[in-house]
């Protein structure tokens, strides 16, 4: 039987349009407010169709020396063109941390799986 992380894909988000980009400061203040934007398809779009679509995008944040990830949000996109509404898959996401550590973000496509990215962020 397999594991659940032998299936999550990963590529260049520049050639891959399922990968999740995430998009913050590279460093930012301990303690203070940043914003993380996560979207799919920056720069080859990704079909937004009944037939083809994001489900969701889920963002987490490992701190550095720490056995666990936090689940930062799970954001579901419920309107692929069932009727006059198409939602983007992208989020905004406001959080703080205290120290260092990577961010991770997950995004289901309902034809072609999961897929991940991770960026490091340092808090000074």
């Amino acid at each position: 039987m397999s594991e659940l992380s032998e299936h999550i894909q990963k590529a260049d988000w520049k050639k891959e349009k399922h990968v999740p980009v995430i998009e913050c400061p590279d460093e930012v203040k301990a303690g203070e407010v940043f914003e993380v934007r996560v979207s799919v398809g920056k720069e080859i779009a990704h079909p937004n169709t009944v037939e083809h679509h994001i489900r969701w995008i889920g963002l987490y944040f490992h701190p550095e020396g720490e056995k666990f990830a936090y689940e930062v949000g799970h954001f579901e996109f419920s309107a692929h063109g069932e009727g006059t509404a198409y939602t983007h898959p992208a989020v905004t996401a406001s959080l703080e941390i205290d120290k260092s550590g990577m961010l991770h973000a997950l995004a289901l496509c309902n034809i072609h799986g999961l897929w991940e990215s991770s960026k490091d962020i340092s808090a000074g």
